[in-house]
């Protein structure tokens, strides 16, 4: 409505402007203008000038006034959500590419996790690189936390371990079982001294499949990458999506959750004793 008005106004100003210039044209042919102000040869040109461009503008009125409604369209646009939703359409998902997994990256998404933190690797090598922001979402956030390992005694491992020979870290080396049986350990440890409704929150389950791909997700971020031979999945190429919404994010999620239906779950409080009840 207040558009509206303003348009109207507009165009009484201009009509009166262009009616007030035509005014002076009939005086000045009726001789009126030099009995008012002889001599006033420039003002009557300048009127004259102004009347034109006056009556122009007029003429333009509703051209210029669909110009003004569009530029006030574009204005309600988010700019940025459609250059946002662009980019997922084009990119299916992917924000950018890792040369190896970025520790500070993950451990910054952890800590700002809200709503779910999840793991789905054989073992997690890098484990004591966001343990504390992990401990903190367990603890502090109410952030539920789900882990996915290869079962220890899964015939899996042993071919992962043989695809690992050729490791040289001497921090890791390329037995997995005794790699799981650490990572348990580790996050056993994470919730040792926690009441139960907050060591609820960390669920662990190993699998006993052939892994297709390596995800870390805090919330609706994931760094996916894959096991190759002779590599740690954490020394590949890592592929950032930013969207469970998007082409990637959900086949990536539907990987996740495929393997939590048939993980088993793990009681941390003895977790060795309830990896070895777990039957293959």
């Amino acid at each position: 409505m207040r558009g509206g008005m303003r348009h109207r106004a507009e165009r009484i100003a201009l009509a009166v402007m262009a009616a007030a210039g035509i005014l002076v044209v009939l005086a000045d042919l009726l001789g009126w203008l030099d009995e008012l102000a002889p001599g006033s040869t420039l003002p009557k040109v300048t009127l004259l000038i102004l009347s034109t461009v006056t009556l122009f503008l007029l003429l333009e009125f509703d051209r210029l006034k669909v110009l003004d409604d569009v530029h006030t369209q574009l204005s309600k646009l988010d700019i940025d959500a459609i250059a946002r939703e662009a980019k997922q359409r084009h990119y299916a998902g992917a924000v950018r590419v890792h040369e190896r997994f970025p520790d500070d990256r993950f451990a910054a998404l952890v800590d700002g996790a809200t709503r779910e933190v999840a793991v789905l690797q054989t073992w997690i090598p890098n484990l004591d690189e966001f343990d504390r922001e992990l401990r903190k979402a367990v603890l502090e956030r109410q952030v539920r936390v789900r882990v996915l390992l290869l079962h220890p005694s899964s015939p899996v491992a042993g071919l992962r371990s043989e695809a690992l020979r050729t490791v040289r870290d001497p921090a890791r080396d390329g037995d997995v079982r005794v790699n799981i049986e650490q990572c348990l350990s580790t996050l056993a440890s994470l919730v040792h001294d926690a009441a139960d409704e907050d060591r609820a929150r960390l669920e662990v389950r190993v699998y006993n499949s052939l892994p297709s791909v390596a995800v870390y997700k805090a919330d609706d971020h994931y760094l996916v990458s894959s096991f190759l031979h002779g590599r740690l999945a954490i020394r590949s190429t890592q592929i950032e999506i930013d969207g469970c919404g998007t082409v990637m994010g959900r086949e990536v999620q539907h990987e996740v959750d495929t393997l939590w239906s048939i993980g088993r779950p793990v009681d941390l409080s003895d977790w060795r004793g309830s990896v070895g009840r777990i039957n293959l």
